[in-house]
């Protein structure tokens, strides 16, 4: 929810990088100028910049992975706060004030989340709440979400590296505990670019919370480390979640795993 901000209704990709924000330099620039390439637009500044000014982009720029229109992550040119103003003063656009002053406003939320972690969960429970999802469901959202980043803590302290093994402890996970990958499962639902976890009803928030906090318990008690080892916790902790799973569904005569999304059950209601 927060990888993009919206500056006059142009969408600014930007992701978190050693603690402050990076936005994604073709963004910035299409939002400025209009541009319908502005790839193309970028490269040939790029290069009038090296030679007429003292600035070189790749001193300010670093190639971060953002989610493209089709929905894979791609190494993207972006700068950080900083970076993106200069950048901005080589780009004539009458938008430039009101963007450098989106752009202060946006970067400057940052620091205050790093300072105070609650303005960030504020924030957030605020945006699911315009989006019109229930409190109850919130509040296990966001239970979801801390439980999520103390596993990716441990991911990263015991050797996963990127990304990649970041999605495929993921799908080790859901695969053990839904009996699908979380590719699957968004297929599934029907969703494309969606955040598949935002369309969870409650018992799937449940086992998905339960799935990932026992493979972090599991991890710590073992003291694992690297990703073959990573990888079987991540099945075993998926297992324990699936074996509740399964029983539920016995009991209750139905399945948890749905094709149920919030997309729908909001137009649902509407009509």
């Amino acid at each position: 929810m927060d990888k993009i901000a919206v500056f006059k209704g142009k969408k600014v990709r930007r992701i978190i990088h050693e603690n402050e924000w990076w936005f994604s330099v073709v963004d910035v620039i299409e939002a400025l100028t209009d541009s319908e390439s502005p790839s193309v637009y970028w490269t040939i500044l790029k290069s009038r910049v090296k030679k007429d000014e003292d600035f070189e982009p790749f001193t300010i720029c670093k190639q971060l992975k953002l989610e493209a229109t089709d929905g894979k992550m791609r190494e993207t040119d972006c700068a950080n706060t900083e970076g993106i103003f200069r950048i901005i003063q080589s780009i004539p656009s009458p938008k430039a004030e009101p963007f450098k002053r989106w752009l202060a406003k946006v970067g400057y939320e940052r620091i205050q989340e790093i300072e105070n972690p609650e303005l960030a969960t504020k924030r957030t429970r605020m945006l699911y709440k315009i989006k019109g999802y229930p409190d109850d469901w919130i509040e296990k959202r966001m239970r979801g979400i801390a439980i999520r980043e103390e596993l990716t803590d441990e991911w990263k302290q015991r050797g996963a590296q990127d990304e990649r093994d970041y999605e495929i402890l993921t799908a080790e996970i859901s695969k053990a505990t839904f009996g699908v990958t979380p590719s699957e499962y968004k297929k599934l639902k029907g969703l494309e670019r969606q955040n598949l976890r935002d369309h969870m009803d409650d018992f799937e928030l449940i086992f998905t919370m339960l799935g990932e906090r026992s493979t972090t318990e599991i991890h710590r008690t073992e003291q694992s480390k690297g990703m073959k080892k990573l990888s079987s916790d991540a099945k075993a902790g998926g297992e324990i979640a699936g074996i509740a799973r399964k029983k539920l569904e016995k009991r209750i005569g139905r399945s948890v795993v749905t094709g149920k999304n919030f997309l729908k059950a909001k137009n649902k209601k509407l009509t």
